[in-house]
């Protein structure tokens, strides 16, 4: 985690999370950007990763979201940072995060996961049989957040207000955001 200077918090999750919704509010309670993995890529490479995914394949839609992520962790902070769901499946993104961010993992159930990603154009995996894919996808990554996590938002119960509420608070308290500091792991709750 930073701990140097102003803040900039990583928002990790599955997609359906609500990373974009609550790096919206939070940036809009906080007056600090926010940026989002998916303007990040379109900014670069002049397509969305779902666009990029269908015409260069994965490999390429990874690594076009790993470029964002350095992107995102090199901007100036105090940011909020939406990261693409994936990266956390290559230990060099993770890295990262430890090292550039104050990583919040937003979780939920997977069956909320499921029906929030449902009908969304840019989320790639969702299709056909997305809802046992989100289930895979959501266990198989559960450790990973967990691993660069420094705080877990719960996602899947109350109000989304609620939640930014719940975050910004914590960010304040507990981290160079506000007066004090935090170690890895240390504060780290659900809501």
């Amino acid at each position: 985690m930073t701990t140097d200077g102003p803040c900039r918090v990583a928002l990790i999750g599955m997609m359906g999370s609500g990373k974009s919704t609550i790096g919206r509010l939070l940036s809009e309670a906080t007056g600090w950007p926010h940026v989002d993995n998916d303007e990040l890529v379109r900014q670069a490479h002049g397509m969305t990763a779902r666009e990029l995914l269908a015409e260069r394949g994965e490999d390429v839609m990874r690594s076009a979201e790993s470029d964002a992520l350095a992107v995102g962790l090199a901007l100036r902070p105090p940011t909020i940072i939406g990261v693409a769901a994936g990266v956390i499946l290559d230990s060099d993104d993770g890295a990262r995060l430890r090292g550039g961010a104050i990583v919040v993992w937003l979780r939920a159930a997977a069956a909320v996961l499921e029906s929030r990603a449902k009908g969304a154009d840019h989320r790639p995996f969702v299709e056909g049989e997305g809802g046992s894919w989100i289930r895979e996808a959501a266990a198989e990554r559960a450790p990973l957040y967990a691993s660069v996590a420094d705080f877990v938002l719960d996602t899947d119960a109350g109000s989304v207000a609620d939640a930014v509420a719940t975050l910004h608070a914590w960010l304040l308290a507990t981290t160079p955001c506000g007066a004090g500091e935090t170690s890895r792991g240390a504060g780290s709750r659900s809501r």
